[in-house]
């Protein structure tokens, strides 16, 4: 949307200004405005990120670590507690009740996001870029 926005208004700068370098930068400055408001918004981001991090607890403090712990135990009962679970019962002759299941198509995609910010994470690490 904002890059139809930006023809007209570059073509108003030749009805009012004259300087071909005034004009050449008033244009650059339009062009790159929606682009600095989102490194603006990222880094602000990013502040947030940390300051969420710099808790010491075990959990490494805030949501994000609840959601991971959330969608790893989520995920080892999908594909190991329950298959065990059936495995045991079946074999002591016990009935097996009905056991509960996971949207694993949400469950995946959400941890999948999880691993790919952990894989960045990761890879800070090797750099030495935190610690």
């Amino acid at each position: 949307m904002i890059d139809k926005l930006i023809g007209p208004v570059t073509g108003l700068l030749d009805k009012f200004i004259e300087d071909k370098d005034q004009k050449a930068a008033l244009a650059h400055e339009i062009a790159t405005m929606s682009s600095k408001h989102a490194q603006q918004l990222a880094l602000a981001q990013i502040s947030v990120n940390a300051a969420e991090a710099a808790s010491g607890s075990l959990f490494k403090g805030g949501w994000r670590p609840f959601i991971g712990w959330t969608c790893g135990l989520a995920f080892f009962y999908h594909f190991v507690g329950q298959p065990v679970a059936i495995f045991v019962l079946t074999m002591t002759g016990t009935e097996i009740p009905t056991l509960p299941e996971f949207d694993m198509s949400t469950l995946l995609t959400v941890l999948g996001g999880m691993l790919g910010i952990g894989g960045l994470r990761t890879y800070e690490k090797q750099k030495g870029i935190t610690k």
